[in-house]
């Protein structure tokens, strides 16, 4: 059975072998009490959950990690904080963290999950496919550039040889609002982020098609992990020990959560985090954090993201992805070597 105790231990020599690879080995005593980060997260959203677990199961602590904690009501608002210096680190996408950096922002990324959305319909919806779409009201969470409505397009346009742009009826909306006008039947279907997509399963909804299905169908093996942890470039260079430690908490936090002998009091932490207001929704969204969990090696997921960003410059060019036609190097954080 995996006691909280065996938990603690994980977090130290006995870390999972790629938790170990991305702290850059085991603690070390010069590593044992860092700099703490100034990390702002979504309110709600699935880092406060990992950030909650991680201090109830203590391995905060045992890696060294002191987090100051600011929580934002929405992605744009970390991002101004960050940008303004008043975070060292906040979650975000890939592409936001690629496009800022080629603008000449010093800045590095940490994976954090691969979760990213679908388009749902109800579950007795005659859609079955993209070329279901034709004529339809979609409904897509944000606006014309986001990369997975590009994705989308660019699907039914190889496979059914449709512009959904024409094709169907998109309407641009903030995730809950078109939750909402899905559930109420305004719409017929809507791609919208994963934990909105986890909640509408419990209530008669299923998935059409996901991102990551998208994304194979552009020739890639997996999916990158889309999300990550941005921290500044400056505080990492500075603070390399502390960015690797709190990568192993963030690590081993997931290895915890996803067994089930010892995940308990983790769970109970994030739930509290989670608005689920039953079990059934509970249970959603946590298949869809466990989904998530990076399982690549950072060289898969640099390879990956690589490819998936040439795709992503094909179909957006520099509305979507500014100056840079390739991903920028020295992108992800790389842990120090052990001593």
């Amino acid at each position: 059975m995996l006691t909280r105790r065996r938990l603690l231990a994980l977090s130290g020599a006995a870390l999972s072998g790629a938790a170990v690879a991305l702290a850059g080995g085991p603690l070390s005593p010069a590593r044992a009490s860092t700099p703490p980060i100034r990390l702002g997260i979504l309110q709600f959203g699935s880092a406060a959950w990992e950030i909650a677990a991680m201090g109830a199961l203590g391995l905060d602590a045992a890696n060294g990690v002191t987090l100051d904690v600011t929580r934002y009501a929405n992605n744009d608002a970390g991002r101004v904080a960050f940008m303004a210096g008043a975070a060292d680190a906040i979650v975000s996408d890939l592409l936001w963290a690629a496009r800022v950096k080629a603008d000449g922002r010093d800045l590095v990324y940490i994976p954090f999950s691969s979760s990213e959305g679908a388009v749902m319909v109800p579950k007795g919806s005659p859609i079955r496919s993209v070329a279901d779409l034709a004529g339809k009201r979609l409904g897509v969470a944000g606006g014309p550039l986001d990369k997975s409505w590009l994705m989308l397009k660019a699907t039914a346009q190889e496979k059914a040889g449709l512009d959904l742009q024409t094709a169907a009826q998109p309407v641009f909306a903030a995730p809950p609002l078109l939750a909402a006008e899905l559930e109420a039947g305004n719409l017929d279907a809507a791609l919208i982020y994963w934990t909105f997509a986890a909640r509408l399963e419990p209530k008669g909804f299923r998935q059409m098609l996901t991102v990551e299905e998208m994304v194979k169908g552009f020739g890639l093996a997996h999916e990158p992990t889309l999300v990550g942890y941005v921290f500044d470039g400056a505080f990492a260079r500075a603070n390399p020990g502390t960015v690797a430690a709190f990568a192993a908490a963030s690590r081993a936090t997931k290895t915890a959560l996803a067994d089930p002998a010892g995940s308990g009091p983790g769970w109970t932490a994030a739930r509290a985090q989670m608005q689920a207001g039953d079990e059934a929704t509970f249970e959603a969204l946590r298949r869809g954090f466990l989904a998530g969990i990076p399982r690549l090696s950072l060289a898969e997921e640099q390879t990956l993201a690589e490819q998936l960003y040439a795709v992503l410059v094909k179909l957006g060019g520099a509305k979507l992805v500014g100056s840079a036609t390739r991903l920028p190097a020295d992108l992800y954080f790389q842990a120090p070597a052990a001593r």
